[in-house]
């Protein structure tokens, strides 16, 4: 068991309270509940300099990726050797650490995202977390500069550095959540909320119910393409969020799966 495995099982956290928890959520961060700007993008280039001395003079695709995976293509594409995790990890969250002042001024909490997770985090059927690409301590870092670390339990959370790969990262989280509720959830207990094929993907593949935003780069008919179960504009309307996801989860009925959709002005 991981240290962060035995910190879960710790408990901790609203979702450090046993019983009654019949949901696990889990949160994509960027272009989800937040939106980084320029600050997020330009971190990576950096890192490269910093670790290899080159400038970064090629660009890789950076959504619904994990931070590892991002640093291995540019180091692949900069004709660099492989580079220790652990200096990696370093790097990024120092550096992210000093660029927070930048990332507060450019970026930003989407419009609803702390409303929808204050009301889906008082639900007592509810275990909330994330299921993100970032490290574990720039995910914490980002919830906190917008205000919303709150409203989640990192505990059940997974992390970047947890897996280079992203749909390993669902598992993780379900064994987080078991360890702190003292049962498990099943796949179709779990719901993913993301805003990138990448997360559709991730989700469908652990068997996980999918919710999916339109507030990344990525548009509803692609993320429903991708699979999505729900695909919503965003997360303005906090009581269509809660019914999709209370829906997704199997505890009221398909017709108010439908009704979130269709408040949130996705066609079906």
């Amino acid at each position: 068991m991981s240290g962060a495995d035995r910190g879960a099982a710790g408990g901790g956290g609203p979702a450090g309270r046993r019983g009654g928890k019949r949901i696990l959520l889990l949160w994509d961060i960027d272009g989800t509940l937040i939106d980084g700007g320029h600050a997020v993008e330009a971190l990576y280039p950096l890192v490269l300099e910093r670790l290899t001395g080159r400038p970064a003079r090629h660009r890789v695709d950076i959504a619904g990726r994990t931070e590892l995976d991002i640093m291995d293509e540019l180091f692949a594409r900069h004709g660099v050797g492989a580079v220790a995790p652990d200096r990696v990890t370093a790097e990024l969250a120092a550096q992210l650490r000093l660029r927070s002042p930048a990332l507060r001024a450019a970026g930003r909490a989407l419009p609803g995202a702390a409303e929808a997770l204050r009301a889906l985090g008082a639900r007592d059927e509810v275990a909330q977390s994330v299921l993100t690409g970032n490290l574990r301590d720039n995910a914490a870092l980002k919830l906190g500069l917008f205000g919303l670390a709150e409203f989640v339990d990192p505990a059940v959370g997974a992390y970047g550095d947890d897996a280079r790969e992203r749909p390993a990262l669902l598992a993780v989280a379900r064994r987080r959540a078991a360890a702190v509720h003292g049962s498990g959830f099943a796949a179709r207990a779990t719901v993913l909320i993301g805003d990138t094929p990448r997360d559709v993907r991730t989700g469908r593949g652990g068997g996980a119910r999918v919710i999916a935003v339109a507030t990344g780069a990525s548009s509803a008919e692609v993320l429903r393409e991708a699979g999505a179960d729900v695909v919503l504009a965003d997360l303005r309307d906090t009581a269509a969020v809660v019914r999709a996801v209370l829906a997704a989860g199997g505890t009221v009925a398909p017709d108010g799966l439908r009704a979130a959709a269709t408040a949130a002005g996705d066609p079906g």
